[in-house]
């Protein structure tokens, strides 16, 4: 009988993934866990020193890796991720838009539009804009899967008191994501969502240094609580739930980490 990880290397032998935010965390741990199976990865990130660490990681593993320094709330730089992708390694099979920002935080009435704004083109705009780029090819070839990194605060959004822009812009995203697996049906391109948990991140991390006095006091204890209780989970525990359902058809559906623990 033909094992997991068997049946997984075959599926994802010699794929090109593109993967945002891959520097650290929940991206990195993506990247390695799709090189272990054989894809060939492009790695996306601000940081060219934690994006050298990515590849070298990569490589350890026997991988391809293709690193790409880029802010991706720029939109000239987007535009060319996919195209250098694509020069570098061929065209993208899987996409995994993980790239995010939980800022602005604070009280909605201090808002300033224009960081709203950002939050919007970082964690809703730019992962339309590379699903369109990566599209064409992936429909031409008949297969591809998009999978958009999403947060369980879309189905709780009162718990976080303070983050009123990270949780709309991950609503946003959700609903862009299921649109546009409707959109796709019948194509062999599937989108789906992915939850990731609470994973021990630099985004936590952040939340817990600077969260103190722009989130409620409540939703900034509850985020030093899990730290310190040992509730998060760790990047590559995630990463490999993800991973793991790349190789079915589902599609415009929202994947939670809980799920398969």
């Amino acid at each position: 009988m033909t094992s997991r990880s068997e049946m997984m290397s075959v599926f994802l032998k010699g794929k090109v993934a593109l993967v945002t935010g891959a520097g650290r965390g929940i991206g990195q741990a993506v990247a390695l866990a799709l090189a272990a199976e054989g894809a060939r990865v492009a790695v996306v990130a601000r940081s060219a020193e934690e994006l050298s660490a990515t590849t070298k990681l990569v490589e350890d593993l026997g991988g391809i890796g293709f690193a790409i320094t880029a802010d991706l709330s720029d939109p000239l730089a987007v535009a060319h991720v996919v195209e250098r992708t694509s020069a570098a390694l061929g065209p993208v099979d899987v996409l995994v838009n993980n790239a995010a920002t939980v800022e602005p935080l604070g009280r909605s009435c201090d808002m300033d539009p224009g960081l709203w704004g950002a939050s919007f083109r970082l964690n809703v705009i730019t992962p339309a804009t590379l699903s369109a780029a990566v599209l064409p090819p992936m429909s031409y070839a008949g297969w591809g899967r998009i999978v958009n990194v999403s947060s369980g605060l879309v189905a709780r959004p009162a718990t976080m008191i303070g983050g009123n822009a990270y949780a709309a812009t991950k609503a946003a995203l959700e609903a862009h994501t299921l649109n546009l697996a409707t959109e796709l049906d019948g194509t062999g391109v599937t989108a789906n969502v992915y939850r990731p948990g609470s994973v021990d991140t630099a985004m936590q991390a952040l939340i817990r240094l600077k969260g103190d006095g722009r989130l409620d006091q409540d939703t900034h204890a509850r985020f030093v609580h899990n730290h310190e209780h040992g509730n998060l989970i760790t990047p590559e525990e995630s990463a490999r739930s993800l991973v793991d359902r790349l190789a079915g058809n589902a599609t415009g559906e929202i994947w939670d980490v809980a799920d398969s623990r």
